[in-house]
């Protein structure tokens, strides 16, 4: 079974329990696969053909949850959109991808107005309120669709942090392999309810934690977006079991006034992604919060997302590590020719799973490029320690050579990060007459704390070799990330 009947089978087993928490409205599994059904049912009315793509626009809510499986339940592709990107981006992806129509959020309709794809339909959460009638109306009849393994069920556009977003397709068999893995690897139950603060539009908040806890038939508190005051309000009063952040959330969090009275006596896990969480930012959270897990979980778009997941009981021992291979999953190093490099080589982290993507849509030279003898090639370098641990180095792209030395990035970054008046930073390679790039870090200060450039760059080169010591550091508001969180290096590199 995939994903959808999965949900449908627990509509019957356990119809009462509250499926999904969205401001103060809960709707119990029974009542939420109806809505899904009558979503599913009226694009079968209308005449939709299996795996056309229906795009989805719109902020956290529980109808968001509802259209993504009610898309999936009638045989058809569900493409989730950054909500975050700018109107030409998301025409392109509308162009590219050839969506056949689209369910947006009128909160967020001023994008979709400057944007000139044609659709077949335009269906509205609120206003007009399309979707909230399709979810009421009793007369749409709901026809079984016999879902297969390689149905393309759901399309996701990669961030485009470097270069133009590729639409990554993933398959029924995809998306229950995650479910599976991943519930597996964080001892998910049906007890466990989980808040969802992060977008879910994008792959971590979809399939390492909706769709795993679908799986084993637990239960959402979902937040429209991440605040420090309503989340932290949240983690108190609703009781969840899980949380997902990524380390600028967790470093927000740990800088809240008397934090350290906080009590999450229900909390049992954080999970944390997407770019790496720095040694000094993990010791705090978990000398503030002693008695909750902490997991870290590694993948992308291309994988589902699952790759490899490090433990909580490693995870201050083996700091920068991102774990073992999850199972059902095969992690290698190889060098430029795709040869399998010893422990302890830096090269690039290949994964193969029955969580890797079908491929890439409309664009079969990047799938040839992307996956070779079933092995996806992740585009991160990476290493394995002699037990069995994987490190993750940086972005093959990001990789600085400086003189004909290599400069990882993340590196330099676990170094700032050190600095108590730095809430965060990144670095990147600049141009330079006679290294032909050197590292260059850019910095936000917290409240209240001053620093200069010459003191970042002395203690600085007190940790690193002079060669990786940033020759320059600029100090800015904010970072610029991307929906999930990772910074968007090529904004930085254009400033």
């Amino acid at each position: 079974m995939f994903i959808p009947e999965i949900l449908g089978n627990y509509s019957k087993s356990q119809p009462g329990k509250v499926f999904t928490s969205y401001n103060g409205r809960e709707w119990t599994y029974s009542e939420f696969y109806e809505k899904a059904k009558r979503v599913a049912a009226y694009f079968q009315s209308k005449g939709y053909e299996k795996e056309d793509i229906i795009a989805l626009y719109s902020l956290n809510t529980d109808i968001f949850l509802v259209c993504y499986f009610g898309i999936q339940l009638g045989g058809f592709s569900v493409m989730p959109i950054n909500t975050k990107l700018a109107a030409p981006e998301v025409e392109y992806i509308f162009k590219h991808s050839e969506a056949k129509t689209i369910v947006y959020d009128v909160r967020i309709e001023n994008v979709i107005n400057e944007t000139k794809h044609i659709f077949l339909e335009k269906l509205t959460i609120g206003g007009e309120d399309h979707i909230g009638k399709i979810m009421e109306d009793e007369s749409l009849e709901f026809t079984s669709v016999q879902l297969s393994a390689d149905d393309t069920s759901v399309i996701m556009y990669t961030s485009g942090t470097t270069g133009k977003p590729k639409g990554v397709m993933l398959t029924n068999k995809n998306i229950v392999a995650a479910g599976e893995i991943w519930s597996e690897v964080m001892d998910i139950t049906e007890n466990d309810r989980m808040l969802v603060s992060t977008p879910l539009f994008h792959c971590a908040a979809a399939h390492v934690f909706i769709v795993p806890v679908t799986y084993k038939g637990g239960s959402f508190i979902i937040e429209e977006a991440f605040s420090t005051d309503k989340t932290l309000t949240l983690l108190q009063e609703e009781e969840p079991t899980m949380f997902f952040g990524v380390p600028a959330m967790y470093t927000i969090m740990l800088n809240f006034p008397h934090i350290q009275d906080i009590k999450l006596p229900t909390l049992r896990l954080f999970g944390y992604g997407a770019a790496p969480m720095p040694y000094e930012i993990l010791k705090k959270l978990k000398e503030t919060f002693p008695n909750i897990k902490v997991q870290n979980l590694y993948g992308q778009t291309e994988n589902a997302p699952a790759a490899s997941s490090l433990k909580d009981h490693l995870a201050l021992e083996k700091i920068g590590s991102v774990g073992e291979p999850l199972p059902q999953t095969e992690i290698r190093i190889v060098d430029e020719f795709g040869q399998p490099l010893p422990v302890g080589y830096v090269g690039e982290i290949v994964v193969k799973g029955p969580q890797v993507m079908k491929g890439y849509l409309s664009n079969q030279e990047e799938t040839d490029r992307a996956i070779k003898d079933g092995w996806l090639y992740s585009g991160d370098l990476g290493r394995f320690d002699e037990d069995g641990l994987l490190y993750i180095v940086d972005r093959k792209k990001d990789m600085i050579i400086r003189g004909g030395e290599n400069v990882y990035p993340v590196e330099v970054e676990e170094v700032l990060y050190q600095i108590p008046e730095l809430l965060e930073a990144a670095v990147i390679g600049v141009p330079h007459q006679v290294y032909g790039e050197v590292p260059k870090a850019f910095a936000v200060t917290k409240v209240g704390k001053t620093i200069t450039e010459e003191q970042v760059k002395e203690y600085c080169a007190t940790q690193l070799a002079k060669y990786k010591v940033p020759m320059e550091v600029e100090f800015m508001d904010e970072l610029p990330r991307n929906a999930s969180g990772k910074v968007l290096k090529h904004t930085l590199a254009s400033k």
